[in-house]
């Protein structure tokens, strides 16, 4: 198989997956002529799971090399993916489909799966998506990424809320500029107080608003110190070692690059991460803009890295005085950065893998 190689010249069969929360629905492809095999509705359950990839196997003959192209593997897909590639299946993600395509034509859960598994034959064999791995730390560190970014939401939302109640209630804080943790603090030890109702009924709920947001800084920080400690055993964890990374923003580095072989190259990783440059020049002018896509979590991450590196790491600093002198503006100039860090962390997740795959001699 040569890196030219298209879908339909390498996998005798293609199955395109349409995923939800109750229901897969597959639809089977010949690669040599693109005719619909069969298309099949299965639960989302262990033996439903099971039941489909026997139905596959039936009417593929039972043929190992069978792709299977599924619609969120990361989300709605993730079981089905992981238990596929158990049983020894390539798996890749969907391709992105374009919504003008079904203009026209209506759209149906079966014609989705089938578009799907159609989408992905011209498809050069090493352009496709391959799925997170679901396993083991890099399936801690995912989980709790998640778990924060809901807990990071849950606390601005209250923190938001805090400020509007004291603005709005003279409760006997200064609130005119926005609260400090001491100030959270507090407020989550006010007592009830003989006075108007509604005064009384804003109290009680600052005070409830504090505690919760005390709370979550707790979890915050736990989720924080389990972060570090899956982060140090993993592959990631030299990347600790670079001047702003911490914990935080390598497991969020980790989750999205995931396994070597998922992203072909740091091109890819940088237009992953959403940092490639995009060109933006016209008439007289020669420049490149901030890429608007990608992963957002990974370019959060690498967004936070960037500005710690600017402002602390003396090595960034000269860089960024000398791209100021040839009259780049600091957005541009984050841009070069973010992308230097794509590479820098590319390089160090696969040099990684390669180590702890080479046995040390004795």
């Amino acid at each position: 198989m040569t890196a030219a190689s298209i879908v339909a010249h390498s996998y005798p069969f293609v199955v395109g997956v349409d995923t939800h929360a109750r229901n897969h629905v597959y639809a089977i492809i010949d690669s040599s002529n693109g005719a619909l095999l069969d298309t099949q509705s299965f639960p989302v359950t262990m033996a439903g799971i099971s039941r489909a990839i026997s139905w596959v196997g039936r009417r593929t003959e039972g043929n190992a090399d069978t792709l299977w192209v599924i619609e969120g593997a990361a989300t709605y897909g993730a079981i089905l993916a992981g238990t596929v590639a158990a049983h020894g299946f390539p798996v890749t993600e969907a391709p992105r489909m374009s919504t003008k395509q079904n203009r026209g034509v209506g759209k149906t859960d079966s014609l989705d799966a089938h578009r799907m598994a159609m989408a992905s034959l011209p498809l050069p064999v090493d352009k496709l998506r391959h799925p997170r791995l679901n396993e083991g730390i890099r399936q801690g560190l995912r989980i709790l990424v998640t778990a924060r970014s809901s807990m990071a939401k849950d606390r601005t939302r209250s923190v938001n809320a805090l400020n509007a109640m004291v603005r709005s209630n003279g409760l006997g804080i200064d609130a005119r500029k926005k609260l400090t943790g001491g100030q959270i603090a507090e407020v989550s030890r006010w007592r009830e107080r003989e006075e108007e109702l509604s005064m009384r009924i804003a109290r009680s709920e600052a005070v409830r608003l504090a505690k919760h947001i005390l709370d979550l800084d707790q979890q915050l920080a736990a989720n924080e110190q389990q972060l570090d400690e899956l982060v140090r055993v993993s592959e990631a964890a030299p990347l600790l070692d670079e001047t702003g990374f911490k914990a935080i923003t390598v497991a969020k580095c980790f989750v999205a690059w995931s396994h070597e072989g998922r992203v072909r190259n740091e091109a890819a990783f940088a237009c992953l991460a959403g940092v490639n440059p995009i060109p933006a020049s016209s008439g007289n002018t020669t420049r490149h803009r901030l890429n608007r896509g990608g992963d957002r979590s990974l370019n959060s991450a690498l967004h936070m890295a960037a500005i710690t590196r600017m402002t602390y790491d003396d090595e960034t600093r000269i860089y960024v005085e000398k791209r100021r002198a040839e009259g780049k503006s600091d957005r541009e100039i984050r841009r070069c950065v973010k992308r230097y860090l794509a590479r820098r962390i590319f390089k160090i997740f696969s040099v990684s893998t390669m180590t702890d795959e080479v046995p040390v001699a004795a």
